[in-house]
């Protein structure tokens, strides 16, 4: 995994709509961008390459995002949300995201989180330079905890360019500020 930049950010809610969120809501991301391998090779049916650099990433990425966390004295097993995103530079295939995202980048989370049983929710798109990315955030065991249901933006000013990826983890603690929308009856 060749690595070109790394980014990892916590962002803890203390207040919402004028009211204290007690306890503070917490949401890491961590984001790394690499190279890709299959860049500039058109249409490639063997992702196998990619699908093992998933795996390497979520490894990387969720170590550094419970390292965050932990930064905010929350440990891995009270985070209760997760998502994932990844930006292929202009170069490569929206289904080089996939490959990345899918098939082995949630045993590596799971395994650190200590569990896990419903999805990762992901984003993947085709960009360049600067462009963002919205990841949404899920409930780790129960995709309708709604007060777990969010998103997050990441973006980084000079990635991914046309041959990299940019492939991000987030992980929170404690849902939304001051969640209240609740399941009809």
């Amino acid at each position: 995994m060749n690595i070109r930049l790394v980014s990892a950010t916590i962002t803890q809610t203390m207040q919402e709509a004028g009211a204290p969120v007690d306890p503070p809501t917490v949401v890491a991301t961590a984001t790394i961008v690499v190279s890709n391998p299959l860049a500039g090779r058109g249409r490639v049916d063997d992702l196998g390459e990619l699908e093992a650099l998933g795996a390497q990433a979520a490894e990387f990425l969720v170590q550094r995002a419970l390292a965050v966390l932990a930064s905010a004295g929350i440990a891995p097993e009270q985070v209760r949300g997760y998502g994932k995103g990844a930006i292929v530079g202009t170069d490569g295939d929206r289904e080089h995201t996939a490959a990345i995202l899918h098939p082995r980048f949630g045993a590596p989370v799971r395994a650190a989180i200590g569990g896990g049983a419903d999805i990762i929710p992901g984003t993947k798109k085709v960009a360049g330079p600067g462009a963002s990315i919205t990841m949404p955030i899920g409930n780790k065991d129960d995709r309708w905890a709604f007060d777990d249901m969010d998103a997050v933006e990441v973006t980084l000013a000079d990635a991914p360019r046309s041959d990299e990826i940019l492939i991000s983890l987030v992980l929170s603690a404690g849902g939304r500020p001051n969640a209240r929308v609740r399941k009809p009856s």
